[in-house]
């Protein structure tokens, strides 16, 4: 049988802090505190619920973070 797939590790790192932060400062900070996928989405954006390890979401209005989730 195959090996499952590695998961990618999620950093030690709370989503709350990017609350409130600017889109482009709050993407560099999570690529820097090692978040490999960063997604920006508008607010009340309809989107999948698949989780995907390793990746943060951003709720983005007027180009400032108002929400911020994992996966």
């Amino acid at each position: 049988m195959a090996p499952l797939p590695r998961q990618p590790q999620t950093p030690d790192d709370s989503p709350d802090a990017y609350v409130g932060l600017d889109a482009d400062t709050a993407e560099r900070r999570a690529r820097d505190r090692g978040w490999p996928r960063v997604r920006r989405l508008p607010p009340d954006a309809v989107i999948t619920m698949e989780y995907m390890a390793g990746r943060l979401n951003f709720s983005v209005r007027d180009g400032e973070v108002v929400r911020c989730w994992q996966g």
